[in-house]
């Protein structure tokens, strides 16, 4: 009946049955008004096409520039891509299914939607995981190195199959069976006398891919949060490091933003499922199928917030929205070729015109002062005599020692030119 734990009874009905003349009529409790399924059809409707087209141009903006390869967007890639598929392959049919009861999708798809969404879910909440730990050994310890782009790869691989091995029983226990009138689709479990496995399941999958990775992210983005917003910017720091820290704290701002409304989503079905285990009678009244429905819809609905957040919170993915839906009238036009949505060979060319600049105004500066010494010597030796001209011969000898040899005002300038070119382009890495 649902995309995440399968609450469909077992084909043992007697609970939705009469009993007429030695004959069993089973009875669909579950049907509903015209009226009521139509707007349930427009409220998921709109879930699917939110959620679908907004997740594929996430994808587009970070496949489609070199700039948005970085590692935590290799992340959000990922939970785009789970989140997409979610909406594309489950969301509907498990509408569907939940409106009329009834099963038109044959035994495989059976398994299928009731085994990708645990995967998903799993692919999308861990997506969310690595993005905070990520955040918190860039903030916290900014020594240490970052993962690489094949490492970032290797680990959301490892993700998608842990997430398929935690799915694989809703996989394999599920089953179909035609009852008089219609089909249903459910999950057999087995039964043990030792322990009761289909609870001890539902449990364990609630932990796994929700109030575990919950608490991890919460110490991590706390830790995070006290470092980036507990401190005030010291008064004589320079307007690169009060940029740099601006834009860290929009980054962890809007993951924090996703996170939240993740959390928020999806805690009434949990709730939901957890006390179906543990209460099942709650749940044999009439209207509970509409408070499913409703907390379906809520969690569904999570798969479409993302990419909104992303376009309001981050400017280089306002400006790829912009440019994917500049079609459309109701769109400002952006300025999609000025910002950072350029390529990293692009960036990284301007970053060395700008350092050639800076080294040959350094240069310039020192040469010029030679010459000054130069005409100082001369006025000095006609002024003044033999004897301080000797002096400032030797002042002289001293002085192109000095900076032919590694000097300090040519080594100073050099320096802080090199420096202030070192943060500029190891911020176009970032």
């Amino acid at each position: 009946m649902d995309a995440l734990f399968n609450s469909t009874y077992s084909p043992n009905w007697t609970n939705s049955s009469n009993i007429t003349n030695n004959r069993t009529i089973y009875l669909n409790q579950f049907v509903q008004p015209v009226w009521r399924i139509v707007l349930w059809a427009i409220a998921y409707s709109c879930i699917v096409i939110v959620s679908v087209v907004g997740n594929v141009t996430v994808i587009w903006i970070i496949m489609a520039h070199k700039r948005m390869r970085t590692v935590t967007n290799y992340f959000l890639l990922n939970l785009a891509f789970a989140e997409a598929s979610m909406s594309a392959f489950n969301t509907v049919i498990n509408f569907t299914y939940a409106v009329h009861n009834e099963w038109y999708f044959g035994l495989d798809y059976c398994r299928f939607h009731n085994f990708f969404p645990i995967a998903a879910v799993f692919a999308s909440i861990y997506s969310m995981t690595a993005i905070a730990l990520d955040r918190y050994m860039a903030i916290i310890h900014p020594l240490q190195q970052r993962m690489s782009s094949t490492e970032t790869k290797v680990v959301v691989g490892v993700i998608w199959v842990l997430a398929l091995l935690l799915a694989f029983p809703q996989y394999y226990y599920s089953n179909t069976d035609e009852l008089p009138g219609r089909v249903v689709c459910y999950i057999d479990w087995p039964e043990y006398t030792i322990c009761d496995f289909k609870k001890m399941y539902y449990v364990f999958v609630a932990i796994l891919i929700y109030f575990l990775p919950l608490l991890v992210m919460g110490c991590a983005y706390l830790v995070v949060g006290l470092t980036l917003w507990a401190s005030e910017i010291p008064g004589d720091s320079s307007d690169r490091y009060k940029e740099q820290l601006t834009a860290k704290r929009k980054v962890v701002k809007m993951m924090i933003v996703v996170v939240c409304t993740f959390a928020l989503c999806w805690l009434p079905y949990h709730v939901y499922f957890l006390l179906h285990q543990f209460f099942p009678d709650m749940f044999e009244e009439r209207f509970i199928q509409q408070v499913y429905l409703a907390i379906m819809w809520l969690a569904m609905s999570s798969t479409m917030y993302n990419p909104i957040i992303y376009c309001c919170l981050n400017d280089r993915f306002r400006a790829g929205f912009k440019q994917a839906f500049r079609w459309c009238p109701c769109v400002p036009e952006g300025s999609y070729e000025g910002l950072e949505l350029k390529s990293t060979r692009y960036l990284q060319t301007q970053t060395s015109v700008y350092k050639a600049s800076r080294m040959e105004t350094t240069v310039s500066t020192v040469v010029q002062v030679v010459d000054d010494m130069e005409q100082a010597k001369v006025k000095a030796t006609a002024a003044l005599g033999p004897a301080v001209a000797e002096v400032g011969a030797k002042a002289h000898t001293s002085f192109q020692d000095l900076t032919s040899n590694g000097s300090s005002t040519r080594s100073v300038s050099k320096t802080v030119s090199e420096t202030s070119s070192f943060y500029s382009s190891n911020n176009l890495q970032e």
